[in-house]
């Protein structure tokens, strides 16, 4: 009798099923092409930003570095959720071993955390950039940028490494239902058969650090921008400057108002349903936005990529090349005008 209670007491939970975003086989063949075509439109925005960046030396300043980091942040983070997410659509619940969602969740919380503090970095160079502009180029020198940029990789890494040791270290003794698309905290909490008051308290503890830590500094970043923008004479730069810090402001609130309200709290969330939607908007809809607010609204992010989508073909390439194959590559020429037209369409108008 003693033996058969031990062998439970040390039974672990060795796979989680994840029910997804929906449990409707009626919903879920149209959130799946939703999904996938916003999974799709994120990755070519952000890989269209970190291609200008890299390629165009007149990009290469402080803004456009950070800029460059969140876009490969930004794809680096929907893709360690939204398959999952479209698996779950497309399959309905399935199975995730225990080692595959304690990865899924480190690389998670890694990811999250790094947005954060990128966020403030951000909002810190825009800071100087308007406050005190005779002081950029050595406030916002090379060496403090990629200083900036590697404390965001390295503290959101170290951070990840903390809370997944200690949601890992839990017991899950069954049931083994997750009631979300990915591995978040919340619902691997509400399975744990163990005492969680010191895992809450150092996921609480760590969020009020790197959230609210962060949120202070942008906030604080752009209430300055906003004094120093009333004193500007003219109201044509002042109502510009205002659209710009206001649709920056509206991304960051948007994804600090959701994230704030699902970890920094300090007793696990029963709402499983509210839960997912505000996953959603901070994993789907804010890597989505970022690129077109802080980059395609961007007058020299514009310039520079109508430049390079009507920018005229070398033909030096086909020097040598028989005069029967001109034809075709008039014809292929004639189809990327076509498509860089398309494009130019959708994302500078």
């Amino acid at each position: 009798m003693e033996t058969s209670m031990e062998v439970s007491n040390t039974t672990r939970v060795q796979a989680f099923i994840l029910l997804g975003l929906s449990t409707r086989p009626d919903l879920r063949g149209v959130l799946f092409v939703v999904f996938l075509t916003l999974y799709q439109l994120t990755l070519l925005e952000n890989s269209l930003i970190i291609y200008l960046v890299c390629s165009h030396s007149e990009l290469h300043k402080p803004m456009y570095f950070f800029l460059g980091n969140l876009s490969c942040l930004e794809m680096s983070y929907v893709s360690v959720t939204m398959p999952s997410l479209l698996v779950g659509l497309w399959a309905g619940p399935f199975h995730v071993p225990f080692t595959a969602c304690m990865t899924q969740l480190f690389f998670f919380m890694s990811l999250l955390g790094t947005k954060c503090t990128l966020l403030a970095s951000m909002a810190y160079d825009r800071y100087v950039a308007i406050c005190r502009p005779l002081h950029y180029p050595l406030l916002m020198r090379p060496r403090v940028c990629l200083g900036l940029a590697l404390t965001s990789w390295l503290g959101g890494l170290v951070v990840s490494i903390i809370k997944t040791a200690c949601i890992a270290s839990l017991s899950y003794c069954g049931p083994n239902v997750l009631n979300h698309f990915f591995c978040d905290v919340s619902p691997l909490l509400n399975l744990s058969c163990t005492h969680v008051a010191l895992t809450e308290l150092v996921d609480f503890i760590s969020a009020i650090v790197i959230f609210c830590g962060t949120l202070l500094v942008a906030l604080g970043s752009y209430v300055a921008i906003g004094r120093a923008v009333l004193r500007m004479p003219s109201a044509a730069t002042r109502h510009k400057a205002f659209s710009t810090c206001a649709s920056h402001l509206l991304v960051v609130g948007i994804f600090y108002s959701a994230t704030i309200f699902i970890y920094a709290r300090p007793s696990r969330i029963e709402a499983m349903d509210l839960n997912k939607v505000l996953s959603v908007i901070y994993t789907v809809v804010t890597p989505l936005c970022s690129p077109v607010i802080y980059c395609l609204r961007n007058r020299e992010v514009r310039a520079v990529l109508r430049r390079a989508l009507l920018r005229p073909r070398v033909s030096t390439a086909w020097a040598g090349v028989p005069a029967s194959f001109h034809g075709h590559a008039h014809r292929q020429r004639g189809t990327w005008k076509k498509i860089r037209v398309w494009l130019e369409l959708c994302y500078l108008y």
